[in-house]
């Protein structure tokens, strides 16, 4: 597979890192528009054939197979349309679009031409993450309750997207995985401290049937890195924290249980239940590694990678749900079904 890349800033490099690293790939083409970064991509990887300022020269060169897009979200829809056009299969960082709209619209167009799409929603290939599902599928955790995640850092301000965009597809991404179902509605509050319309710290919730809630919060003005998702559930509970170099998945055995007492059948009575805590070993193999793989397996054996497109439109359905309830003062947003 010949694989063409654009954008090779921050995010870029690792992602040609990996791809160059598999057996049967050759990363032939990088396109940016900063020539420092295509001299810098030139000096660790002389054997790549074509470096261009130009996005065209990828998007519509004949012998690239597949098209890796790392760029703003505000260009992932023509530059991703364009080559799926030209019939290139597609790689794009998260989150997959800047609206529902436009990931409907790849969609349909990759179903049209056969092509696979992939996002690249990398905390789902990790070993924690995988993990987490495992025991939530053998129903370890019992009924779940909540799903409450915080990303927090003195962070990176972007200029064209508010936190929401920039951190919470990462959450949103797991929380959709792990859960395996679509939320009903969403609330949201967020706030822009400075001169701008760009908020940097914000909070969501997802309202889900049987009284399940996720919650996220995010903030780019966060004076520590806080990486760290609780999962509770009726019998057991879950604390990931990845920035935690081993022990990065915990499963406490602790919960509370409502009984009633039998004198006075009225009176409700709370009883606590702890246990032991288990750290599960993880496998620390590099997700970029897992999701390279998957993106090249799923283009050869012709079928739908774990985190496809319509993985991405169901994460960017949530993100666009809670800008707009941003935008409404809080309001709920319910969801079609």
């Amino acid at each position: 597979m010949k694989i063409g890349v654009i954008g090779c800033g921050y995010w870029g490099p690792n992602l040609i890192r990996n791809f160059a690293a598999l057996d049967d790939v050759e990363v032939v083409a990088v396109a940016d528009v900063r020539k420092e970064r295509l001299d810098f991509i030139a000096r660790l990887y002389p054997s790549i054939q074509t470096l261009t300022t130009e996005a065209n020269d990828i998007l519509r060169s004949p012998e690239i197979d597949a098209v890796v897009i790392s760029t703003p979200v505000s260009s992932h829809f023509p530059l991703g349309k364009e080559a799926l056009a030209n019939g290139k299969h597609l790689f794009m960082e998260k989150p997959f679009t800047a609206t529902v709209e436009e990931s409907e619209t790849l969609i349909e167009l990759a179903e049209k031409k056969n092509l696979r799409i992939m996002v690249d929603h990398t905390f789902i290939y990790t070993g924690a993450v995988q993990t987490i599902k495992r025991i939530i599928d053998e129903g370890q955790l019992g009924e779940l309750y909540y799903f409450d995640s915080v990303r927090v850092n003195l962070g990176l301000f972007q200029h064209d997207v508010n936190v929401i965009w920039d951190l919470a597809p990462h959450d949103v991404s797991i929380m959709e995985y792990l859960l395996e179902q679509p939320p009903r509605a969403i609330s949201a509050t967020g706030v822009a401290h400075f001169d701008t319309n760009i908020e940097n710290i914000a909070y969501i919730s997802t309202y889900y049937d049987n009284n399940l809630l996720g919650h996220i919060h995010v903030n780019w003005l966060a004076p520590v890195k806080v990486r760290k998702t609780l999962i509770c559930g009726s019998k057991k509970m879950i604390v990931y924290d990845d920035t935690e170099p081993s022990e990065k998945v915990k499963i406490y055995d602790r919960g509370v249980e409502m009984i009633k007492d039998k004198d006075q059948i009225y009176e409700m009575l709370v009883q606590y239940r702890t246990g032991d805590m288990l750290a599960p070993q993880i496998n620390l193999t590099e997700a970029l590694k897992n999701i390279s793989q998957e993106f090249y397996d799923a283009v050869s054996e012709s079928r739908a990678p774990l985190t496809d497109g319509v993985a991405g439109l169901r994460v960017v359905r949530i993100l666009e749900a809670a800008n707009q309830s941003i935008r409404n003062g809080g309001k709920v947003v319910e969801l079609k079904s």
